[in-house]
């Protein structure tokens, strides 16, 4: 049975218009009769009349509070393709400017997914989805409104999707995720970019789509009890210190939900028990006064600023975003802007028309200036014939969120930013993938860690016989960026001979305890390290690449600390007679005070991203410790202080390396590039050569346990390079 939408009165859709002026009025109405005589008798699939689909458009626009014109043109935009009306008659019906625009959105064109079998088509898609964008995106450097107008017809052929066949609504959800979901974003319509984004996500992941609305159905009622408390909190903070504001819960959208599992590898109640709140205030003074008050009341997480008011960014979105700690852990991620800040974060470049009466200046000179850098992106496009150079143009201007490239057959894959070939070849096809032995980006060879760009024509290179290696899952090489490749590699191994997978986890294993100077480290004590009753399970997993080499290194690396711990523990009990040396303050801040010496605990030896508590000492300041340091544990309460890591410094710690190669010109500058990209200092360098083999000693500043293996693969394969190991002093 068929649920057929009725018709928007004409003074339904107007309703939201009070201040209208009587000749625009009369506009609207003689454009609503037009469009709904010119397509009487049409129907849609749905069974309803197709004029409903024109009035929700423009009641979309209305929505958007967009000019005059533009809603007039969104009751009109299926005249000329769908009815025996002309342009000429439509142009001497409401003018130019309207009929401008109708053109504008009859001219721009579907975008096919998969190669057309039409004789004008064949042989040349990538043609036919470059002319498209061309056609799209030079629409928008003409008139903006064209763009605005076709999002909205997206928008309500999504709303209405389920009267189509399966494979239309798979085929338009993937246009909307690939294309028109971008588009708003570009232009800063959060939110129609949120409601393209749910919609198309529900037709093409349906099943996940009914499990995240079904979760937060069933955790509405509790989440919104606290979050409404937070916000009472934050309302009364904020009067008694005479500021006048709006405080909103603010939901998080089903699709930015799921993406955010995806990437992050996080459960939905990881993500879900994240509130969320927006703070409107009336000027940007009040602004950085209510982000004071929220950092004052409770504390700031580190890394979680981000001011888009002094820095706004390239879609002119402005807020100031921060996440801060509650009383019960719980994070609360906050949002503060002004009103106007808000307008244009929700509406983006639709924003103009929102404040065209009455407020000329500012708000003209803000539109020009986005429209300014949409023109500047697309007059390059107006001169370029070939397809190549054109999508070359649009690269990372649109599809900035994703990779879209095409197959030598110019079918389009859709893959996540930073892809390389074997995500590329893992997504046509698993045996594709496995088989993987090279591949040719644009005619011309690359490496299978190529990061992938938009419009690039991939072609992958593969082998009768082999499958694929074990490099691959190493992160610290880059080779696999998805997830579901690196599953597929995965069960391609798991599917070999356990014993072999033993004796490779083996091979991997010994070497990487040479590489770290851990060689008299059993197998069996690394294998304790994990938790493991059985050397095998080790093994096996790593094997399998359940475990990589760096997992390795932070737990050797951590058994390191705690032995210099102890070793330093009777010394730091003493820390009350004996002055300890004193460290740079920079990298810790004090809460509630500044000015006091610091000096990191030896008996803990806290490093950037531990928690830590400070301890004021008779006459040297405060001193450091990790909050778990059982000295701390043990020292008066009353005289432990709140601190936390600064942003600016991040402790480094002194790592003597020894690198063997065989000698060759250019060998010291290729290593020295290498550690130069991780941004690693090097010092005390000693280099010796004897028979063409050249021995490196050096120290390496590096961050983490991480950070070092990640480097030391790097320089492994480096050209004559033999081995990159750490080195016992």
């Amino acid at each position: 049975m068929v649920t057929k939408q009725t018709v928007t009165t004409f003074e339904d859709l107007v309703a939201p218009l009070a201040d209208l002026p009587v000749n625009e009025r009369m506009i609207l109405r003689r454009a609503y009769e037009f469009a709904e005589n010119a397509h009487s008798g049409q129907k849609r699939k749905s069974g309803e009349d197709y004029f409903v689909h024109c009035a929700e458009v423009a009641r979309i626009l209305v929505d958007l509070k967009l000019d005059t014109s533009t809603i007039a043109a969104g009751l009109l935009h299926d005249v000329v393709e769908d009815t025996p009306v002309t342009l000429e008659e439509l142009e001497q019906t409401f003018g130019p400017e309207i009929a401008a625009l109708v053109d504008g959105v009859t001219k721009i064109e579907k975008i096919p997914l998969k190669r057309e079998d039409s004789e004008e088509l064949r042989g040349r898609p990538r043609d036919r989805e470059a002319e498209f964008l061309r056609k799209t995106l030079l629409a928008m450097s003409d008139d903006v409104r064209v763009i605005l107008i076709k999002l909205a017809d997206r928008l309500h052929n999504l709303r209405t999707l389920g009267h189509l066949s399966r494979e239309r609504q798979i085929r338009m959800a993937q246009e909307t995720t690939d294309i028109f979901a971008p588009l708003a974003s570009r232009l800063g319509i959060w939110q129609m970019k949120w409601e393209l984004e749910d919609l198309a996500f529900r037709y093409l992941e349906p099943e996940r789509y009914k499990m995240i609305a079904n979760l937060i159905d069933e955790r509405r009622a509790d989440r919104d009890f606290y979050v409404n408390k937070t916000i009472d909190r934050i309302r009364k903070l904020l009067e008694q210190h005479n500021i006048k504001a709006e405080v909103t819960g603010r939901s998080k959208h089903i699709y930015s939900i799921y993406r955010k599992m995806e990437d992050k590898g996080l459960s939905f109640g990881q993500i879900f028990d994240v509130r969320a709140v927006r703070i409107l205030v009336p000027d940007v003074a009040a602004c950085y006064q209510a982000l004071g008050l929220v950092h004052q009341t409770w504390r700031p997480i580190a890394g979680e600023f981000d001011d888009y008011i002094a820095a706004p960014k390239d879609n002119f979105y402005q807020s100031l975003h921060t996440a801060v700690i509650l009383e019960d852990s719980k994070t609360l991620e906050v949002q503060i802007r002004t009103r106007e800040m808000h307008e244009h974060a929700e509406y983006g470049i639709a924003a103009h028309w929102r404040y065209k009466e009455g407020r000329h200046g500012a708000s003209d000179e803000a539109f020009e200036r986005r429209l300014k850098h949409l023109r500047d992106l697309m007059e390059l496009g107006r001169t370029l014939d070939d397809p190549d150079e054109f999508m070359e143009v649009m690269r990372t201007e649109v599809f900035h969120d994703r990779v879209y490239v095409f197959t030598p057959r110019g079918d389009i894959v859709d893959l996540p930013n930073g892809a390389t070939p074997i995500d590329f070849a893992f997504m046509i096809h698993t045996d594709v993938g496995n088989r993987c032995r090279g591949a040719k980006v644009n005619g011309k060879l690359v490496p299978l860690d190529y990061t992938l760009q938009v419009g690039d024509r991939v072609e992958i290179l593969t082998s009768k016989r082999g499958g694929p290696s074990r490099d691959w899952l190493n992160p610290n090489l880059g080779y696999v960026r998805t997830k579901r490749a690196a599953a597929k590699i995965r069960q391609w191994f798991r599917k070999q001979d356990r014993d072999k997978m033993i004796t490779l986890g083996r091979e991997i294993l010994d070497r990487e305890l040479k590489r770290l100077g851990e060689d008299k480290m059993s197998h069996d004590q690394v294998a304790a390290l994990f938790g493991f009753e059985k050397t095998e399970t080790l093994l096996e997993q790593l094997g399998f690449g359940d475990i990589h080499p760096q997992h390795i290194a932070t737990r050797i690396l951590e058994v390191d600390r705690r032995q210099r711990q102890e070793e330093e523990l009777l010394a730091a009990l003493e820390e009350e007679q004996t002055p300890a040396p004193q460290v740079s303050t920079s990298g810790v801040t004090i809460q509630g005070t500044g000015g006091l010496l610091t000096n990191l605990a030896r008996c803990c030896n806290p490093v950037q991203g531990d928690e830590i508590i400070g301890y004021i000492t008779r006459g040297r300041g405060v001193t450091i410790h990790r909050k778990d340091c059982p000295n701390v544990l043990n020292l008066a309460t009353e005289r432990q202080i709140s601190v936390e890591w600064g942003n600016k410094n991040h402790e480094h710690y002194p790592v003597p390396v020894m690198i063997t190669a065989y000698d060759r010109e250019g060998l010291m500058r290729d290593i020295g590039a290498a550690v130069a990209e991780e941004k690693i200092n090097m010092n005390n360098v000693n280099i010796r050569t004897e028979n063409h083999i050249a021995t490196f000693q050096m120290t390496m500043e590096v961050e983490s346990a991480a950070q070092l293996s990640r480097i030391l693969a790097k320089i492994e394969r480096v050209p004559n390079v033999i081995s990159a190991a750490r080195r016992r002093t």
